[in-house]
């Protein structure tokens, strides 16, 4: 398990064995604080599919999760 893993595993388990409000109020606001200013870094491509798929909306090119994994299935026989 490499250093990452282990600190996260040894957070996690104090965390829920803890009794301690004040203190798991306390963690999730650090939490809540660096994930706003957690920033995604997207590939030009990435970006592209994006734009992609908004005008597929917008122009009503979309496809139900069900016909989808059906066409899957016939594409894959």
């Amino acid at each position: 398990m490499d250093t990452i893993q282990k600190i996260k595993s040894r957070l996690i388990d104090r965390i829920m064995v803890s009794e301690n409000e004040q203190l798991l109020n306390a963690i999730e606001v650090l939490f809540s604080a660096t994930q706003e200013k957690e920033e995604i870094n997207l590939t030009s491509e990435q970006i592209e599919m994006l734009q992609m798929s908004e005008v597929d909306i917008k122009e009503d090119r979309l496809i139900s999760e069900k016909d989808l994994m059906k066409q899957d299935d016939e594409w894959m026989k």
